[in-house]
């Protein structure tokens, strides 16, 4: 603790060298959950209609090549709040409620470093980087820079409609009427309005749902998409409901004045998850979806608005969940932490319109990853994938001894070369026809995968407690087929007692 604090100190007061610095912008960070490359009608999407993100973007820098630090939810957001790739803090895979996976306080979250800069700071919505939420003994979102947050551990229960765990400054909220990307811009909005130091630029986290599962869709949201089958409706009308969200906060930043001095950015945690409750995402022209290394588990929406600091249009550089923590200490004037390794870049130059220079690739790290490739790094053009020489995982929600081991003793193995501007399907290997490129980024991927594999920490055995299964309300269908309404094991009673006075 005593480090983390002297970290936090020496991050105050100090300045980023350049000679004409704009003043520090406020930050709104916008992250959707299992939205796809392909979801957004700015993305390419004719069907699913997000006019509110679409003319955001017109007025944006929209990246085509935006990629999440990992295509699971918990280690993609370690990265996004960290800048470092979530391996080498141990955020293995997603974390179940009560699993003793957490990140640690020795981490520094880009709130914490914004916030010794001045911010004041809110999280609302999803924040899974922790399994005991709310729980003394591990950090919550106040322990890790946000001064008000409002939040659920992973999903929204029993659904997006009339949620009942949310906390608020770690006072729990109960049933709430509603969805959920309503209720997550309906408290940003309050805080933006009433809550926050108005004397001070703000960082606000704003974390949707949407479109994870449990999907729940207001009438309204499914009637835009009314000749579709009942699941198609709820998918493609729960990212409209987001999209509306998306379009109050906007709103909410131009009837105070914010909108100009507000760097915007809008980004999902991974690919599409395509359920078979909600088969529907789209990974766009890319390959697989959520939890595979192939793009459609981890190239995602990316579009950063900053009016008359950043060009408007579109960039085809390859940027990562990771960078963004180093941009927004360089813009608000913070050098970042130098007792650690940091993995992401600052995008600064991009906006400047100077070429973006790369210590180090792209990197993602996932055992439990779907598919042969466990890892892979991008580097301009060139993505490297590989396969571990290894068991398959055997535990995907609790912690497992041996996969831990396998964690740290793996071997790489089957290296794959693919030129993404020319195969974006990721469908030929090229390593013999190019075999210095290979050679090259072979070794860089082989030192990055030794150097996070070492630095990595392993967890006990933990077995799943499957504590969110039992209380979640799924819909009377999979896909285009009829299933029995289901009760969940845990179901939401609520219950009246009238001598017991409620505050309305």
């Amino acid at each position: 603790m005593t480090e983390r604090i002297l970290t936090l100190l020496c991050l105050c007061g100090i300045s980023a060298s350049t000679a004409n610095a704009a003043a520090p912008p406020s930050v709104l960070l916008v992250l959707c959950d299992d939205l796809g490359y392909g979801d957004l009608g700015c993305y390419g999407n004719e069907l699913v209609k997000t006019p509110n993100i679409d003319a955001f973007a017109r007025t944006s820098l929209r990246f085509t090549d935006c990629y999440s630090s990992h295509p699971n939810c918990s280690p993609s957001r370690t990265g996004l709040m960290t800048g470092r790739t979530p391996y080498r803090i141990g955020i293995h895979n997603w974390i179940p409620m009560l699993s003793p996976m957490h990140v640690p306080t020795s981490e520094v979250t880009i709130a914490e470093v914004l916030k010794s800069q001045g911010y004041d700071t809110a999280l609302c919505g999803k924040w899974h980087l922790n399994g005991r939420f709310n729980l003394p003994d591990q950090p919550q979102p106040g322990d890790m820079g946000f001064n008000h947050w409002f939040a659920t551990q992973n999903n929204c229960l029993p659904n997006h409609q009339n949620p009942y765990n949310f906390v608020r400054n770690g006072i729990p909220l109960g049933p709430l009427k509603g969805f959920a990307a309503d209720l997550v811009a309906s408290e940003a909005v309050h805080w933006l309005r009433s809550l926050r130091n108005k004397e001070k630029p703000f960082f606000l986290f704003v974390s949707f749902h949407e479109p994870h599962e449990p999907i729940a869709t207001a009438p309204r949201f499914k009637d835009l998409y009314g000749d579709l089958h009942e699941s198609q409706r709820a998918h493609h009308g729960n990212i409209s409901q987001m999209d509306a969200a998306f379009g109050r906060l906007m709103q909410a930043l131009k009837k105070q004045n914010l909108d100009k001095e507000t760097l915007v950015i809008f980004t999902s945690d991974n690919g599409p998850a395509k359920t078979s409750f909600h088969p529907d995402g789209s990974a766009g022209p890319l390959k697989d979806k959520k939890g595979f290394i192939a793009d459609g588990g981890i190239r995602v929406p990316g579009i950063i608005h900053w009016h008359g600091k950043i060009p408007m249009g579109e960039s085809a550089v390859p940027i990562i969940g990771t960078d963004f923590f180093p941009t927004l200490c360089d813009l608000a004037g913070a050098r970042p932490p130098t007792d650690i390794r940091l993995d992401g870049t600052s995008l600064r130059p991009l906006f400047e319109g100077k070429p973006l220079q790369r210590e180090h690739p792209l990197y993602w790290h996932f055992y439990a990853a779907q598919g042969a490739a466990k890892v892979a790094i991008r580097e301009g053009r060139w993505k490297l994938t590989a396969e571990m020489d290894a068991s398959p995982a055997r535990d995907r929600g609790g912690i497992n001894a041996q996969d831990q081991q396998t964690i740290k003793t793996a071997k790489l193995t089957n290296l794959k070369l693919f030129d993404m501007e020319n195969d974006i399907a990721e469908e030929s290997d090229v390593q013999t026809s190019e075999p210095e490129i290979f050679a090259r980024l072979s070794a860089s991927l082989l030192k990055l995968y030794a150097e996070v594999q070492a630095e990595s920490p392993v967890w006990p055995a933990w077995e799943f407690a499957g504590y969110e299964s039992q209380r979640i309300q799924w819909p009377p269908y999979r896909g285009k087929r009829s299933v029995p309404h289901r009760t969940p094991i845990v179901p939401p009673v609520e219950i009246d007692n009238p001598l017991i006075e409620t505050i309305e």
